[in-house]
């Protein structure tokens, strides 16, 4: 049995606006939306509320839109949600057509662990990957087993998913790999308490050595 949700969606077309009608379609469990690209008109539709909600979820998410009996495939391009109780507010969706080229701000997701002592800094949370609109991958992954202290791993090293091009500067910066600054403190800390006492240790041995 799949584990892929069902992105097919029944979409409704709404033709009243403003914030009044948006929050009694909410209240309807349903989320307004909006629909646009390839040199339409924007189309305003209402989405169900509890399946959009799971399938935006995913980043990049392509919904298949039924309007009217018309398939309609859509990119999840925007979410807008109520800042504090981050309900959907307004959703933006723009038209895609299958084996059409786009481009998309991928997620990377770090696998493995550095050498011992070692984190991992995620400097880009995203890469910018040109894919076809129906086979947007999920993530990039970062393999960092056993990397050590002063690695750098760049957006040309990634290894990107079958039919996925790299779009972003290939010199961008995913990964570095260090050593704690907590931990480097701590090192500093016990070399400077070893050198103290190395230096007492040889002015007693002198002192010693003088009265003799």
């Amino acid at each position: 049995m799949s584990n892929e949700p069902d992105t097919k969606v029944h979409a409704e077309f709404r033709e009243s606006f403003g914030k009044g009608f948006a929050r009694r379609l909410r209240a309807a469990g349903k989320i307004p939306a909006v629909i646009y690209g390839h040199g339409t008109d924007p189309v305003h539709v209402a989405l169900p509320g509890h399946q959009v909600s799971l399938l935006v979820r995913r980043a990049n998410a392509v919904l298949e839109l039924d309007l009217d009996g018309k398939e309609q495939l859509t990119l999840v391009k925007d979410v807008q949600k109520d800042p504090v109780h981050q309900i959907i507010e307004h959703i933006d969706l723009l038209v895609v057509k299958k084996g059409e080229k786009i481009q998309v701000e991928v997620p990377v997701v770090v696998v493995g662990e550095p050498a011992a002592g070692t984190i991992v800094n995620l400097d880009a949370q995203t890469v910018l990957l040109e894919v076809e609109a129906t086979h947007i991958p999920e993530h990039v992954e970062v393999v960092v087993d056993e990397l050590e202290d002063g690695t750098h791993v760049t957006a040309g090293e990634l290894t990107l998913p079958q039919g996925a091009a790299l779009v972003a500067d290939a010199d961008l910066l995913v990964v570095a790999i260090s050593v704690p600054a907590a931990a480097l403190a701590a090192e500093e800390e016990i070399a400077e308490a070893d050198a103290e006492v190395a230096a007492e240790q040889s002015e007693a041995s002198e002192e010693a050595a003088a009265a003799e």
